[in-house]
């Protein structure tokens, strides 16, 4: 019976060589991708399907938010817990790999390409944690680290790499070998590394315990205010608006100005009246109406009252912008 191993799959070019470079040493490779609403499996699945080999894909949201909201290592640049997750992650993949009957496990880190996560100390610190010491196989720099029990048992260590830093010259030369095409550029895949969707990841957070699946969606769609517990948010286009009316809590005010082109406002939290007459301004703000004052319309299930709104001052915005950084 052929050795089994399961390659944790982004489907970034890292990954991918990886994967190739395993299945040519006669291994049976099976992939593996656990997304959230913070990195999207749409590059794994495509190419997987491009070198043939088989993927499962799992939404492991719920377990990663516990993570997320106060990781061990803490955080990188933003919000990304990039030594929490991976440890995360390899625990789920170890599981995966037991159920599958999979020998061990590799990965497509590069030593020293990532600051936090892939530097010596963080590749050990993340093998012993995940439960892998001597069982996690990183092939693109397995020649500059200690020998794996893999390498010991099925695979010819000669045949790995020894590939270091950032640079993806070889990483490049060996998709042209492979004849992978069209592969996913680098950049932030995650969306906790971008500054201002983490702003509003470290406001969710600070101001909510118990953080829905919809809490999450919405932090992608609109411009996001705070006002002591409230949050605002307002629609950019009407794909936004029609989004918000779906993810909104049955508990939200919705806000619209009538007969012109409006925004659609969400207020969560308590319905004190400042909050309410701010929301309806930000609304009045950002629609079509020339007027500094004009009528808005609000309710929960249907827009039922309405008052008086007046305009809103950009500094003032600036200050209530959950993104909103100098």
């Amino acid at each position: 019976m052929a050795v089994k191993a399961l390659g944790l799959f982004s489907g970034g070019l890292d990954s991918i060589i990886a994967a190739k470079i395993i299945k040519q040493q006669g291994i049976k490779v099976e992939l593996v991708n656990f997304t959230t609403p913070f990195f999207s499996p749409k590059n794994a699945r495509e190419m997987a399907k491009q070198v043939k080999i088989p993927l499962k894909v799992f939404d492991v949201t719920r377990d990663y938010l516990k993570i997320l909201k106060s990781p061990k290592h803490g955080y990188g640049s933003e919000m990304n817990p990039c030594i929490d997750c991976k440890i995360f992650m390899l625990k789920k993949a170890k599981e995966y790999a037991k159920k599958i009957g999979a020998s061990f496990i590799f990965t497509g880190e590069v030593l020293g390409e990532r600051p936090m996560s892939q530097n010596t100390q963080a590749l050990k610190l993340i093998e012993k944690e995940s439960g892998l010491k001597e069982k996690l196989l990183r092939p693109l720099s397995a020649r500059l680290l200690p020998i794996t029990e893999a390498e010991k048992k099925w695979i010819n260590r000669e045949n790995l790499l020894d590939i270091q830093g950032r640079r993806r010259d070889r990483q490049t030369g060996l998709a042209k070998e492979f004849g992978i095409r069209n592969y996913p550029r680098p950049a932030g895949g995650c969306l906790l590394t971008q500054r201002e969707y983490a702003c509003k990841v470290r406001d969710l957070i600070k101001n909510k315990k118990r953080i829905s699946l919809s809490d999450i969606k919405l932090l992608k769609i609109g411009r996001h205010f705070r006002i002591g517990k409230n949050k605002i948010i307002v629609g950019r286009d009407e794909k936004e608006n029609k989004e918000l009316k779906i993810l909104r809590g049955s508990s939200d005010y919705i806000f619209e100005v009538p007969k012109v082109g409006s925004p659609i406002t969400v207020l969560q939290g308590r319905k004190t009246k400042e909050a309410i007459s701010l929301a309806a301004s930000l609304t009045l703000h950002y629609s079509d109406s020339k007027e500094n004052k004009t009528l808005v319309k609000y309710g929960k299930k249907n827009l039922s009252k309405a008052l008086l709104a007046s305009d809103i001052k950009s500094e003032e915005i600036k200050k209530l912008n959950i993104t909103f950084f100098s």
